[in-house]
């Protein structure tokens, strides 16, 4: 098939967590009024779905609580994230039944990326009607709506799904070069198209560029200086180019990895119940180190502060940071506990304020290897090294019996800790 156009669907589960609650209940979810949010958090907690029925009247998805319209009747769906991945597990298994896995790349929980190329003749269909076959085979099968983008490449698919298939009857949204300028190189706001996140949109409008028509008509040089790498990509896309394959995804392998480690707290914390927290994480992050025996050379830390920060603002001088923290290398690659913390909170000592409310914590470890890669300095002690690394194995066997609670660290006792409520989730959420 090299050399040769190819044709991408990227299928969306429509408000999939709701519609999953919705369809284990026997209920509609075009005619349910129902959000899927934890009612033990406060009103400030994200939805993180509502029904289309809710949406068509007005409420946005991941609203928070708060949001919602007083006097609205809904019902309230407490997150089950295991049976989310299971219904997406059976949903992928559903497109196995007309492509080969080759074919297909999950995006995330509720997305799949599949090259209909090879397909098309097979089934003796244009690539809408195979679209439209896949999507009535997964409601036929789990009761859940999707609807689907179609392109030459992956960037338009996705493209076509996020920006024009809502505005189709049928759910399906398709675009070509032509099209692609037409209806979508004007659109805004620019952080609906897919990678253009807030930070890049403001940084954009710094230059008056608001849409990508205003990035391709911007010289490249100037994109390429703000955005250094991530430029190349943002002036392909803007001109509806994606060289990049399901078969390049697949076999993608980083030159280096990193693992991160991050939440939003329910509350506004003080910097010692933020630490308390952050020290957990460390904890938590040096078990998954120790579990992939692995090892790494650098760490990081950062604190978003709460938005009262921007509230209490006084419009004189810049406005405040919103975010803090930076990172350190640790001076050789290791597994070490006892020095990946001491690094860790030695930058959050000194790069977070004091006195700023806190609402956001996340960790970095970087430069991850395999532990047999770990290396010492002539102030190391070897046995030392080795029972610690011994006594992180063991620590990791126990968790692996008898699950994350059966072996903490006394911080997570402390006032502000949350580690033994946030080992019984998955992903943040209710299991």
């Amino acid at each position: 098939m090299a050399g040769r156009e190819r044709t991408y669907i990227c299928i969306d589960l429509k408000s999939f967590y709701a519609s999953v609650e919705c369809t284990d209940r026997g209920l509609d979810p075009f005619a349910t009024d129902l959000v899927v949010a934890d009612p033990e958090r406060s009103a400030n907690t994200i939805c993180l779905a509502v029904t289309p029925s809710m949406k068509a009247k007005g409420v946005r998805n991941r609203c928070r609580v708060r949001d919602i319209p007083a006097g609205m009747e809904y019902i309230t769906a407490v997150p089950r994230m295991r049976r989310y991945i299971e219904v997406s597990a059976e949903i992928y298994r559903e497109y196995l039944r007309f492509v080969c896995a080759e074919d297909a790349w999950p995006y995330s929980v509720d997305e799949c990326f599949i090259d209909a190329t090879p397909y098309l003749r097979r089934y003796g269909l244009s690539v809408r009607a195979f679209a439209g076959r896949l999507i009535a085979a997964v409601r036929e099968r789990t009761g859940i709506a999707a609807t689907a983008g179609i392109g030459p490449n992956m960037f338009l698919a996705k493209v076509a799904l996020d920006v024009t298939a809502k505005h189709a009857d049928d759910g399906i949204g398709e675009l070509d070069q032509e099209s692609f300028r037409r209806e979508v190189w004007f659109h805004r706001p620019i952080t609906d198209i897919w990678g253009i996140g807030p930070g890049t949109a403001r940084r954009l409008a710094q230059r008056r560029i608001f849409d990508l028509a205003g990035v391709c008509a911007e010289r490249p040089e100037a994109i390429r200086k703000m955005f250094g790498r991530n430029g190349e990509y943002l002036l392909d896309h803007a001109w509806g180019l994606e060289p990049a394959t399901i078969a390049d995804c697949r076999s993608y392998v980083p030159r280096t990895r990193s693992l991160s480690n991050g939440q939003v707290l329910m509350r506004d914390y003080g910097f010692d119940e933020a630490r308390t927290v952050v020290r957990e994480m460390v904890f938590g992050s040096c078990m998954d180190l120790a579990a992939g025996m692995l090892a790494c050379d650098t760490v990081g830390v950062w604190a978003g502060y709460s938005g009262t920060v921007l509230r209490d603002w006084d419009g004189e001088g810049e406005p405040p940071d919103t975010w803090a923290g930076g990172q350190r290398r640790l001076g050789r690659v290791t597994s070490s506990e006892r020095l990946i913390a001491k690094t860790v909170m030695g930058v959050f000592d000194e790069r977070i304020s004091r006195t700023a409310p806190i609402r956001r914590v996340q960790i970095a470890l970087s430069g991850v290897v395999p532990d047999r890669m770990a290396t010492l300095t002539l102030f190391d002690d070897p046995a030392a090294e080795e029972r610690e690394r011994n006594l992180a194995r063991a620590a990791v066997a126990v968790r692996r019996r008898f699950g994350p609670n059966a072996l903490l660290r006394a911080t997570s006792l402390m006032p502000g800790a949350n580690a033994r409520e946030r080992n019984l989730q998955v992903g943040g959420h209710r299991a």
